[in-house]
């Protein structure tokens, strides 16, 4: 990262092991309460791997064990990474609430891409991720993937209940 007031797009592999281990907090907004939705498994995997996950969705008050918050500036204190699973049309927004929070990286999960967004969040100084899941690339780059596929260190073709 340059030392300038703006941030960058972040698309390439060392790049994105600087974030991840880097900023160890991440806000996970849209996370779900429900064990099945992929921002539940990208948000237990990063607790499981060190990271302070920090909640943000309005209907919940508890996800993962973690105090969840109506929005990303109810958090107090500090976050690093506000990692989005929302709808394109509603980044700009977050993106917003991500500078005005301080955070360093707004990351767009899979799937998830908005130009406006991407522009409003370097403008403030973050570095961006867009089309990306930060529990694959965590896995991907920083080693939770072996030769045959995700190793959750759990040997059974049963669903948890």
């Amino acid at each position: 990262m340059t030392g300038s007031a703006h941030g960058r797009i972040v698309d390439d592999i060392d790049g994105l092991r600087r974030i991840l281990a880097r900023h160890r907090t991440i806000a996970v907004v849209g996370l779900s309460a429900h064990w099945h939705r992929p921002s539940y498994f990208a948000a237990k995997y990063m607790l499981d791997h060190g990271y302070r996950v920090v909640p943000v969705n309005p209907q919940y008050s508890e996800v993962l064990g973690q105090r969840c918050y109506p929005s990303v500036e109810a958090i107090p204190g500090p976050v690093d990474i506000v990692d989005a699973f929302r709808r394109a049309p509603e980044m700009p927004a977050l993106a917003r609430e991500a500078v005005a929070k301080g955070a360093k990286v707004f990351w767009m999960q899979l799937g998830i891409k908005n130009d406006e967004a991407a522009r409003i969040a370097m403008a403030g100084g973050l570095d961006v991720v867009a089309n990306r899941c930060v529990k694959i690339e965590h896995a991907r780059i920083l080693g939770g993937l072996n030769w045959c596929g995700v190793n959750t260190g759990v040997i059974s073709a049963r669903r948890p209940s």
